[in-house]
């Protein structure tokens, strides 16, 4: 499966300081649970408590707009920190002394940057799909395979996630079979019944 990008609305990023009002890192929540995204290529999304279980352990990067070029921590180094709670998936990098690191502070701290995105895999099997009372379909992802980085952005677009767009449509054709299915079961229970209707009153005619 591809990897997918998603941003959420998940508060706003911080910067985080020590001593002397100097800036150490950054933190904020890559994503929250149970919090619905903005409608995309005919479904929204939301993530379920406990999602996250199975991938904090990954060797996950903190990157500047998803740019592996432009590393801002890292899981493995202990340099980034992430952690599930009862919100969502919150992280913390510790920022290293590079110009990408000073230029995002600078575009924080004028608040042109102020949101997250984080990268993933959904694991097999990992979501549902529904449709609520006013028609518009929600997929809940319920299992991630995979979690490869979070992300300060400083622009909250949606990429081309084909893989949950496949998975909307096997739904999609999943439930039209199930619902064909259910009609023809009906429409042989209904033919039943006729014809025991009919069995019936011929013999109270004799």
């Amino acid at each position: 499966m591809e990897i997918e990008r998603r941003i959420f609305d998940a508060g706003r990023l911080e910067i985080r300081r020590g001593a002397s009002d100097k800036v150490q890192g950054i933190r904020g929540y890559a994503a929250k649970f149970n919090s619905l995204s903005e409608p995309m290529w005919g479904f929204r999304e939301q993530i379920a408590p406990g999602a996250f279980d199975g991938v904090l352990n990954n060797d996950v990067r903190c990157f500047f707009n998803h740019d592996e070029n432009l590393i801002l921590g890292r899981t493995l180094a202990g340099t980034l920190r992430i952690v599930a709670d009862d919100t969502g998936l919150s992280y913390e990098a510790d920022l290293p002394d590079t110009q990408a690191a000073r230029d995002l502070v600078i575009s924080m701290e004028r608040g042109d940057i102020s949101q997250s995105s984080f990268a993933f895999r959904v694991a097999p099997n990992g979501d549902t799909w529904d449709e609520n009372e006013d028609g518009v379909i929600i997929r809940t992802i319920t299992k991630f395979g995979r979690l490869y980085d979070v992300s300060p952005v400083s622009i909250p677009a949606y990429p081309d996630a084909t893989s949950g767009i496949r998975s909307m449509d096997a739904w999609k054709q999943a439930r039209s079979a199930g619902i064909e299915a259910q009609t023809a079961r009906n429409r042989a229970e209904i033919a039943r019944k006729l014809a025991e209707k009919g069995r019936i009153l011929r013999l109270l005619a004799r």
